[in-house]
């Protein structure tokens, strides 16, 4: 079984790596999420262990995995996260993320916090977890047999340090990597969650529905790490944008509607209904829409790919076809030709919307394969990909300077 079987992500990570991806990002949910009726669990068994065997593995691709603010204390999540980077020469991130679920703070045995509590927590854990990583500094050296010394104590210190909800005496117990410490990313957040992403994220893994709600989001965050300190510069908006990729637009629809078939067909008709503002009839979904369907349809202002559905549904595409086009994704994307999906990807990058994007595969099997031989060639061709990696840690890969310990701009709010 593929839910098992960590050679499948051994086998995802290397044909990223083969087409000089950045990283493999593992989300993770603490609590069993879905319907294991027809299909496995959505999130993997556990990103940190997965990525850890996936680094032994490979070479060059970055490894991130989500790990909860919530449950781990920052001890834990530092010695952790440092063994992954030192593991993987430097190719370590953390996507760092306060739990909100019911089921899993029932998990944890713990009630849910309450007000302010969630971010409060998770300002003390990542602000310890980097003091840590910045505990054991370059200058303790490297090991000298000859001298008979492993390193320079005077630059290995406690931080001793004590929050409200979470505390650390400290020193960590492993040297820094190649790239300093893990490359931090954040979901996307409003509110309360902004002011965090402002001071502590490299990376912003985000779920606009839109290019101009990508745009938006990516000046909120740029607008929240200047008020932090740090400057817009600082932050990669990585939004997912997913793919279902065949030789012509028919075949990918009909390898879409493959993947699909095992699920109920119903409840998704009947979303898609709401979408169109018109009723289908489940016995009429392989038909295009009769003339006074298409004259009434209404896109729903409230559901972001509703005009993108209305407009399908009018070129005449059945509802299984529409569906079939990922209209019902929880991400932008498109189901086409390896053209047509770089065009989009250029489309977004040259709008300034974002800085590169975390690709959503509609088949762990083989749709990285699709991706990296098909289109990646293409996005090179048109100067929008390098013809390899630029160097050998996930900072690299992104641009970002190492970083060894809190941010120094912000050691003043801390």
């Amino acid at each position: 079984m593929a839910y098992t079987n960590v050679d499948v992500a051994v086998r995802s990570a290397r044909a990223a790596e083969r087409g000089g991806l950045d990283f493999v990002f593992f989300p993770d949910r603490v609590f069993l999420h879905g319907d294991l009726s027809a299909s496995p669990p959505m999130f993997s068994m556990e990103p940190l262990l997965i990525l850890t065997a996936v680094a032994r593995e490979t070479s060059r691709i970055g490894l991130v995995p989500s790990v909860s603010t919530s449950f781990n204390e920052p001890y834990a999540l530092a010695r952790q996260l440092r063994a992954l980077d030192v593991i993987s020469h430097g190719r370590a991130g953390w996507n760092a993320i306060p739990s909100y679920e019911p089921e899993a703070f029932a998990n944890y045995g713990k009630p849910l916090p309450q007000g302010n509590e969630k971010y409060e927590r998770l300002h003390e854990v990542i602000q310890i977890t980097q003091a840590l990583w910045g505990s054991w500094k370059r200058e303790a050296g490297q090991p000298d047999p000859q001298a008979g010394r492993f390193a320079d104590m005077a630059h290995i210190k406690p931080v001793n340090l004590q929050g409200r909800h979470v505390a650390a005496r400290g020193p960590i117990q492993i040297p820094p990597s190649e790239q300093g410490q893990p490359v931090i990313f954040m979901p996307v957040a409003s509110n309360r969650g902004l002011q965090p992403l402002g001071m502590y994220a490299n990376g912003i893994i985000a779920m606009p529905m839109t290019m101009e709600e990508s745009r938006t989001q990516r000046q909120i965050v740029h607008r929240s790490a200047i008020q932090a300190g740090r400057t817009a510069d600082d932050i990669r908006f990585v939004p997912f944008i997913g793919f279902g990729l065949g030789a012509s637009k028919r075949e990918a629809l009909d390898r879409r509607r493959v993947l699909e078939d095992r699920i109920d067909l119903a409840p998704r008709l009947a979303r898609l209904s709401m979408m169109l503002g018109a009723r289908l009839d489940p016995q009429r979904a392989e038909e295009p829409l009769a003339t006074a369907q298409i004259d009434a349809l209404r896109p729903h202002s409230a559901i972001p790919r509703s005009a993108e559905a209305v407009a399908l549904a009018r070129e005449g595409w059945s509802p299984r076809d529409v569906i079939a086009h990922g209209v019902l994704d929880p991400n932008p994307g498109l189901v086409g030709t390896p053209d047509e999906a770089a065009d989009l990807l250029q489309k977004w990058f040259e709008a300034g919307v974002c800085d590169g994007f975390t690709i959503v595969p509609d088949d762990q099997q083989d749709s990285i394969d699709a991706f990296v031989d098909e289109v990646v060639p293409i996005l090179r061709r048109r100067g929008l990909r390098p013809a390899d990696y630029r160097g050998a840690t996930l900072r690299d890969h992104l641009g970002l300077p190492e970083q060894l310990g809190i941010d120094p701009r912000l050691s003043s709010s801390t």
